[in-house]
């Protein structure tokens, strides 16, 4: 089987849309480089569409009838939709689950240190990194720091034509020759990932008697102090506060087109930011449907999908109750007959091939750029080891939608079978019992801080969500 091209797929007018639609998913991506700004962004953007919060719901006594629309945030980094169906959320629901957290530096809790004439911050990367990738190139920070007082202040330095931004140091050339000798997961150490924040000391009057008074003089540390009194001017808080802080490093910059023919999408955060806004997309464009629709976006991951906001968290589990119980069929029963009967597509990102690197790909078990929305009916490492695979039954159920809506895809592994692999949040889902296949976006250098994506992939995997969403039903 060969994969279709998806461009010589759409007529002249429909290019139109799928520029329209990846200019508004650049700007997401802009707007919303941590999972706290991702979930600002959607929930602006819903409760546009009418959708209504649901501890309010359940605060005003009402019911919830086919048509309605609900969101649950979790903590600031997660969030869950539901669009009522008209049929009993017993007999299960459509889900696109997909992720708003990406690989990273993040700010440790006692970071500020000066070395060298430089004041540094010292931090530690999350998620699945290529470390010699971070170094040298332009950065951000975004974050909150809360203070003792339950204070919250909001930081975003980097992105605007006038800020300044921060980088990690490399060492030159001319000296590299022994660190050019290390294994690429060594060349760059993890504990060598600080970034640089200021090189300015902090200059004092001296008083005493034995200078003049006009002389200007400098004391131990004096850069570190320096930046902690721009902290202090600038955002009211002093060193102590890194202690409650969420502080991310993130590449600065805005999405670009890429390529003469600005067929592509270069940006930070894709993976899997472009599943997360598709899926997003699709909830607002479905109409009233049969099954509830449900979109989950999660945090944590890049690094197991763990703790309170990770999809491992009981917290989907909870707002289906909740839901349930509003629309007038709650039962513990109810519940687990609903989650067990449920479809989903765990919407993350496949691996493109990539010719500069064509040993590490099965050719014909691939996804390619510009090929249409990714099915991989497996994930894992090597054997399979910490997989969901679908089964045979659910991937014909799949392909008898998209034959009929039209939607082009193509079906992949991450690579050849003893390179690596990784993982989803699919197996979580499917541990209920449910049917889950893993789909999305075919992405090019995925998890560095510059990730490619084609415009029609990005616009055919909304279509292929909303085809889902309106028509998935195994019962």
């Amino acid at each position: 089987m060969e994969y279709r091209n998806t461009w010589e797929l759409y007529k002249e007018e429909q290019l139109n849309e799928v520029d329209a639609f990846a200019q508004e998913y650049m700007s997401f991506l802009d707007q919303g480089k941590t999972e706290r700004e991702c979930i600002d962004e959607i929930v602006n953007k819903i409760e546009e569409e009418g959708y209504r919060e649901l501890s309010a719901v359940i605060a005003s006594g009402d019911k919830l009838t086919a048509g309605d629309k609900v969101y649950s945030v979790w903590m600031n980094k997660s969030i869950v939709m539901f669009q009522i169906g008209r049929n009993k959320m017993e007999d299960g629901i459509n889900i696109l689950g997909a992720h708003i957290d990406s690989p990273r530096l993040d700010i440790k809790q006692n970071p500020l240190y000066e070395e060298g004439g430089f004041a540094y911050l010292d931090t530690h990367y999350y998620g699945g990194v290529k470390k010699y990738q971070w170094v040298t190139i332009p950065l951000a920070v975004h974050g909150v720091v809360v203070k003792k007082d339950g204070t919250t202040v909001e930081i975003n330095v980097g992105e605007k034509e006038d800020d300044p931004v921060f980088f990690v140091s490399d060492l030159l050339i001319h000296l590299a020759q022994e660190q050019l000798e290390k294994k690429a997961n060594k060349v760059i150490e993890g504990e060598a990932l600080d970034i640089i924040i200021g090189n300015k000391p902090l200059v004092i009057d001296k008083k005493d008697e034995k200078e003049d008074a006009d002389e200007k003089s400098t004391e131990k540390d004096a850069v570190k102090k320096s930046i902690l009194e721009i902290l202090q001017k600038s955002y009211d808080i002093e060193e102590e506060d890194f202690i409650s802080a969420e502080l991310e490093v993130v590449p600065a910059g805005k999405a670009r087109e890429a390529g003469f023919d600005r067929s592509m999408i270069l940006a930070y955060g894709q993976d899997d930011r472009v599943c997360a806004f598709t899926s997003l997309k699709a909830m607002l464009e479905i109409k009233e449907t049969d099954r509830t629709a449900c979109c989950i976006l999660v945090d944590k991951e890049e690094i197991g999908s763990v703790g309170a906001t990770g999809m491992q968290s009981r917290f989907f589990e909870n707002a289906v109750a909740e839901v349930m119980n509003l629309t007038g069929g709650y039962s513990e029963l109810n519940l687990r007959r609903c989650l067990a009967r449920s479809c989903m597509l765990s919407s993350d990102v496949s691996s493109a091939f990539d010719p500069a690197f064509a040993s590490s790909f099965d050719k014909k078990n691939v996804a390619y750029l510009s090929g249409g929305m990714v099915f991989n009916k497996f994930t894992g490492s090597r054997g399979k080891s910490g997989s969901n695979d679908a089964n045979a039954e659910y991937l014909g159920h799949i392909r008898a939608i998209f034959e009929k809506e039209n939607v082009n895809f193509q079906t992949a592994e991450l690579g050849k079978v003893d390179l690596g692999g990784g993982g989803t949040i699919a197996y979580i889902l499917a541990l209920y019992g449910m049917n889950v296949i893993d789909c999305g976006v075919a992405v090019l250098n995925m998890h560095a801080p510059w990730e490619a994506t084609s415009k029609i992939d990005v616009y055919e995997t909304k279509r292929g969500y909303v085809a889902f969403l309106e028509n998935a039903d195994l019962n």
